[in-house]
């Protein structure tokens, strides 16, 4: 993994965003994009996982998917394809990955896990869900147009914990909760594009077209189980 090297005195900014990323779409990688631009991050680690704790087995194994993030992320600047979680043996815990991270960037970086909407609904059921916000903020990538009542563990969960906008958040390194709505919420989904993948459908302007053309040429999904 290439060294980060930051040009600022102050501690740098950087977020963690994972998922299997099967395959990477333009949805995830917009949204990498305009969490950097919202946070003024300095890096925004995308990590795929290895094996995912709470959802089945992705359609593609781990360096098959980190090499199609590879290609997505192409030159985007602040985006970086991270691989420590295909290297590393066990479930893919989110906490692991943010302690590894801060081992990297050291205890004053301000460091962040970005989570969809669905995602922190079922926060309190994570491992360690309270060593979470000991090694990083949660910013929660809501949707606009949904509402829905939290659970009693969750509310106990981020109780104290939210904040209204990013300079209150950036105030520690560590511990707090915003709720974040991107520019450009697109509707991709990466089990629809799978979906079309295996009938022969079209996915063109769902991903992106150095994704595209290699899924292709390799044949990948036409036949997923």
């Amino acid at each position: 993994m290439d060294t980060f090297v930051s040009d600022s005195v102050s501690p740098p900014r950087v977020a963690m965003l994972g998922g299997t990323f099967d395959p990477v779409h333009l949805g995830h990688l917009r949204s990498a994009v305009e969490l950097a631009e919202a946070l003024d991050l300095d890096r925004v680690h995308m990590i795929p996982a290895q094996r995912p704790p709470l959802r089945g087995a992705p359609g593609l194994p781990g360096h098959q998917r980190l090499a199609l993030l590879r290609l997505g992320i192409g030159d985007t600047p602040r985006l970086h394809a991270d691989d420590r979680e295909i290297h590393r043996d066990g479930p893919s815990y989110s906490a692991d990955t943010l302690a590894s991270l801060r081992d990297e960037y050291g205890e004053q970086a301000r460091l962040v896990m970005a989570l969809g909407h669905d995602a922190f609904l079922k926060l309190a059921d994570w491992h360690q869900p309270q060593r979470l916000f000991a090694l990083a903020h949660l910013v929660v990538l809501e949707r606009p147009d949904h509402y829905q009542p939290l659970a009693p563990a969750l509310r106990e969960l981020i109780d104290g914990r939210e904040v209204d906008d990013p300079a209150a958040l950036f105030a520690a390194p560590a511990g707090g909760l915003l709720r974040l709505s991107l520019e450009s919420r697109m509707a991709i989904s990466a089990t629809a594009v799978r979906e079309r993948l295996r009938h022969g459908g079209s996915v063109r302007y769902l991903l992106p077209e150095a994704v595209e053309r290699e899924i292709m040429a390799l044949g990948l999904y036409r036949h997923e189980r």
